[in-house]
């Protein structure tokens, strides 16, 4: 029996069992062994064959990575056109997309690249239309643009987030709150600093034997169900920000409308006429958390046409995580730094490296004085404060003895 058919006969066996408390920890374990079995579909060949074929990732460029997803003939290839200028084509039928087209979106002096995929239809976590490869970039983005057509039923966008679940990319949610550590020794360790109402340290013991784990620390730190714990013992769930993008609302009505724009992480526009583009591009910028920080130097004006653009999400948007984009040596030679914006509380604020940055900071970054000291032969080198300190107490703790 292959992957595929003992998918199939586990999620057969799932819809028919009644859940409550005397199944729990059957569906429990029916749920890891699919885990378990969706992996391994995801995973390359051992042999290595099949694994040839055209991909679709391209060079990461600019700030951040948005990709466009969605079903055949929504608009991706026209919304790129839209927002990049890059030509995608587009016509009348389905799949006229066959590769990943990129193009680069120019806002608040930032550039973000966006990705154009080729459309997926349902079961495209088992393969189907090249499904793996569509989702293998979704992945890598750090914002997925579910393109949807507003005038189609709504249920596209449950099809479609279930495919992506079913390869462990996770929408618009954060990692649990939970420590796990395997171990080599010392059985099972579970504990938990919350009261658990969905799973109890009986159904974890038995997760963790499906994997064949004996051995693991376990500290639960808010109240999770057996799908959160079996994502914690994968370890490759990816989690993603997703902005749903209802198109052609030209052909809908008002009511219809705003029903869209009310719902969560959804936001209505129309490429064919142009509308709420500019809408789109602002929430854009919001759910990427993108933050634009201007250097100085000293005695000059800040450099507006060039700013360092750091992420919250992706790296962190502290004073060291700017000094690392701009040098990694830059830490080390760092000593304080002034910061004009809303961040500071007084201009200039004298920060330190863990000073967090907001969006439109000014920085001014002084590094430490160096001096020069005779090596003996008559030339001179440069030396920081800190070694000459430690030469004069050698040179003293010397005459004392």
């Amino acid at each position: 029996m292959g992957i595929l058919e003992k998918i199939k006969e586990i999620e057969f066996e799932m819809a028919r069992t009644q859940k409550n408390k005397a199944t729990n920890y059957h569906l429990g374990l029916l749920k890891a062994k699919l885990a378990k079995l969706r992996t391994e579909l995801q995973a390359p060949p051992k042999d290595g064959k099949g694994a040839g074929g055209e991909g679709f990732e391209v060079q990461k460029y600019g700030d951040g990575r948005v990709a466009l997803i969605g079903f055949p003939s929504v608009g991706k290839s026209t919304l790129l056109t839209l927002l990049t200028g890059t030509q995608s084509e587009a016509a009348a039928y389905e799949f006229t997309t066959l590769t990943c087209i990129p193009g680069v979106i120019h806002y608040n002096d930032a550039k973000i690249q966006l990705l154009d995929l080729p459309g997926i239809i349902e079961g495209a976590a088992e393969g189907k239309g090249r499904g793996r490869q569509v989702i293998a970039v979704c992945k890598s983005a750090d914002l997925l643009l579910m393109v949807l057509d507003a005038s189609k039923p709504h249920g596209h966008r449950e099809i479609l987030t279930r495919e992506l679940e079913s390869v462990g990319i996770r929408l618009n949610t954060r990692p649990p709150n939970v420590y796990y550590k395997k171990k080599k020794t010392g059985g099972l360790a579970f504990n938990s600093t919350v009261p658990l109402t969905k799973l109890d340290e009986k159904l974890c013991h038995r997760i963790l034997a499906e994997y064949k784990i004996h051995n693991a620390e376990l500290l639960i730190r808010e109240d999770i169900d057996a799908d959160q714990l079996i994502d914690i013992i994968e370890g490759n769930r990816k989690y993603t920000k997703c902005l749903y993008v209802y198109n052609k609302i030209d052909v809908c009505s008002i009511e219809e409308v705003d029903e869209i724009a009310r719902l969560p992480n959804s936001i209505p526009i129309s490429c064919s006429s142009n509308l709420n583009a500019d809408g789109l591009l602002e929430r854009i910028w919001d759910m990427m958390a993108l933050v634009r920080v201007y250097t100085k130097k000293v005695g000059k004006k800040p450099d507006f046409g060039d700013p360092v653009v750091l992420s919250a999400d992706r790296g962190g948007t502290r004073i060291e995580d700017l000094c690392r984009q701009i040098h990694k040596s830059m830490v080390g030679d760092f000593s304080y730094a002034l910061v004009w914006g809303t961040s500071s509380k007084h201009y200039p604020q004298r920060c330190g490296l863990s000073h967090t940055l907001e969006d439109e900071d000014v920085v001014q970054i002084v590094k430490k004085k160096v001096s020069t000291a005779d090596d003996g032969r008559g030339r001179f080198r440069t030396q920081s404060k800190e070694p000459l300190r430690i030469a004069d107490r050698e040179k003293k703790a010397a005459l004392k003895t």
